[in-house]
């Protein structure tokens, strides 16, 4: 993208998030319009996914999923934008973590942390964590290919002193630190589908043999690390709540896949119980397992 289109974006992305977020909400129903209705976003994609894993729901049924879905999403990209310049007052009102001692009293004992969760609810305002908690928190993430872009989301994703790095560099990060005496805490949203190349394993997940990521596993194994559940939960519009859920208290000798297992059937658990606060428009399950291991 072009020096002008991106300035004139960001220009009314400022603008616009300086209004309230109850203010801000009205725009979510002409959102929810566009995106659930005409043009629509991926509906065909979305719709699919919600019969593959809910092959017992009747069509009206997933019809009602699928429009709260929308509205959730729309409601989302709201509240992310909003969240790169809402003061830290509102967004801990709005964002509470309900035990924050957990991760702080393992990183004390002299234990590393890894925490994994999913696209479910508003992931994004785990920026907003170390607000609650002491110890140095990493978030994996994927660098955008717009080199503005991508500056713009890690100002925005680090600006109450989160530690972004890429997948490829964690590594090297947590040795860092180790060699540092600082503990960590390493955050993982592992349901995304990895590349073709990169399959590895596969497990049941909603219905469907899916490709997962082995990264969370491979981690916290490696490093023996404590390995807790991010359970975030939707009270109301525009609050929410973050549970740390323990796993595992230490992972060096567990069973292969075990980890990735564990973290996999959590999400599947959550996802059940309020499917619309997942993002049923990813393409979840593009990889076919005949083909790829074939």
């Amino acid at each position: 993208m072009g020096a002008p289109a991106y300035y004139i974006i960001y220009t009314f992305i400022r603008i616009v998030t300086l209004l309230p977020l109850p203010v801000l909400y009205g725009l979510s129903y002409p959102i929810w319009f566009i995106i659930c209705c005409f043009p629509g976003y991926r509906r065909k994609v979305t719709r699919n996914n919600l019969r593959n894993a809910f092959p017992d729901k009747s069509p009206g049924e997933i019809r009602r999923i699928e429009r709260r879905f929308y509205m959730h999403l729309a409601d989302m990209f709201i509240e992310t934008l909003k969240a790169g310049h809402m003061p830290e007052k509102e967004i801990k009102r709005r964002f509470r973590v309900t035990n924050p001692e957990l991760p702080m009293e393992i990183m004390r004992s002299g234990r590393d942390v890894l925490a994994v969760g999913g696209h479910y609810n508003n992931w994004e305002w785990l920026i907003a964590t170390p607000l609650y908690m002491d110890g140095r928190i990493v978030i994996i993430y994927k660098p955008l290919k717009d080199k503005r872009f991508n500056e713009l989301i890690f100002k925005l994703r680090s600006r109450f002193g989160i530690v972004l790095t890429p997948m490829s560099g964690i590594v090297r990060e947590l040795i860092s630190f180790r060699n540092q005496g600082i503990r960590t805490m390493s955050v993982f949203i592992a349901d995304q589908a990895p590349p073709r190349t990169e399959v590895r394993y596969w497990t049941r997940f909603l219905n469907q043999d899916t490709a997962v990521y082995l990264g969370a596993e491979k981690i916290s194994t490696r490093f023996n690390m404590a390995v807790l559940f991010l359970n975030y939960r939707k009270v109301r519009r525009g609050h929410y709540e973050l549970t740390f859920e323990e796993l595992f208290s230490e992972t060096g000798n567990l069973p292969e896949y075990t980890v990735t297992e564990a973290h996999v059937k959590r999400l599947e658990e959550l996802i059940k119980e309020k499917p619309e606060h997942w993002i049923w428009s990813h393409r979840r399950w593009k990889h076919r397992k005949e083909v790829a291991v074939g």
